[in-house]
């Protein structure tokens, strides 16, 4: 990208920090881009919602912005539409897609009407039965809350005894909390990026966590955890996988960049689709970067193409402007 295209980007502010549980390692992402940006030439300036105002965004006058942020208040569509308010391009999805994709439950339910594989599962209030649950999923299952990420308050229920901890644990992040049939086998993501027919899969990313518990810990602050990219699973397999996950983001119509979790039966190789995140981690340890790596992306390359793909997602009413 030469200087022209760069300048003509405008003041660009990058979003990170925010209010979910995932603070932490969104200020690592966020610092992380806006390194990068700067690296490029960009006029980049760091913006954390959690301590300035909407007021203070509006006046800031961003050309575009580039959300580094994760989990609630963030990646669940709410910023997004005050950004589409404000008439403030953005990189990653629409508000739509964004709080879709936040909702484990209902993107479950988005991918079962497209036919793409996923794992059985149940929604658990405090008016269920908790004893039945693991005769309807089986045993082990998993229980999480359906509105957070980066394993945050998951538990594996190995008995019938362990459910009512687990549901308490996941019930402390959300009102509903699911259920799901638990996947033995190999644990993959793939990055996605673009939108639409221009949708593109990167290398395959397997990841082999210390007893296979790719916990909060093991996944951003500990090097036992092994990334292997691309991953050694043979080509055909390869690109099924890779075709799947650009259908499942396709379905739910994201756009810019995202990053699908799957699992892949020990027993006959089937992928199941886990959850899919909008804006996913770009912290030292994360895995679209490496992916990118892989395919022969620098860590600000990629940054340079997600931030291209910041745009406006909702068309301005022309009768209303008329007026």
């Amino acid at each position: 990208m030469n200087e022209t295209k760069i300048r003509q980007l405008g003041k660009v502010g990058v979003l990170f920090g925010g209010r979910s549980a995932e603070r932490e390692v969104s200020i690592m992402s966020g610092s992380g881009v806006l390194a990068a940006l700067k690296s490029r030439g960009v006029d980049a300036h760091a913006f954390d919602p959690a301590e300035r105002s909407l007021a203070e965004l509006a006046a800031e006058k961003f050309d575009l912005v580039f959300i580094a942020l994760h989990g609630r208040y963030g990646e669940d569509g709410s910023l997004q539409g005050v950004l589409e308010q404000l008439g403030v391009p953005y990189t990653g999805s629409g508000v739509m897609a964004s709080s879709i994709a936040m909702d484990k439950i209902f993107t479950k339910k988005i991918w079962q009407h497209h036919q793409l594989p996923t794992p059985n599962y149940v929604v658990l209030t405090p008016e269920t039965e908790l004893r039945l649950v693991p005769d309807e999923l089986g045993l082990p299952l998993i229980v999480k809350p359906p509105h957070e990420g980066s394993t945050i308050g998951i538990t594996k229920v190995n008995g019938y005894s362990d459910m009512q901890e687990a549901y308490a644990l996941a019930a402390q992040f959300d009102d509903e909390v699911l259920a799901e049939e638990f996947i033995q086998g190999r644990e993959l993501t793939v990055a996605v990026l673009g939108a639409g027919a221009q949708a593109y899969a990167l290398p395959v990313i397997e990841i082999v966590a210390p007893e296979g518990n790719y916990d909060y810990q093991n996944k951003y602050f500990t090097d036992d955890t092994k990334y292997l990219c691309p991953a050694p699973i043979d080509a055909e397999l390869t690109a099924k996988i890779q075709k799947m996950c650009v259908e499942a983001y396709r379905a739910i119509n994201c756009e810019g960049w995202a990053r699908a979790d799957v699992l892949l039966r020990a027993s006959d190789n089937q992928p199941f689709l886990i959850e899919i995140n909008t804006s996913p981690g770009m912290t030292s340890h994360s895995l679209v970067p490496m992916a990118a790596r892989a395919a022969g992306m620098s860590y600000e390359d990629v940054c340079m193409e997600i931030l291209q793909t910041a745009r406006l997602k909702i068309k301005p009413d022309s009768k209303k402007e008329s007026n």
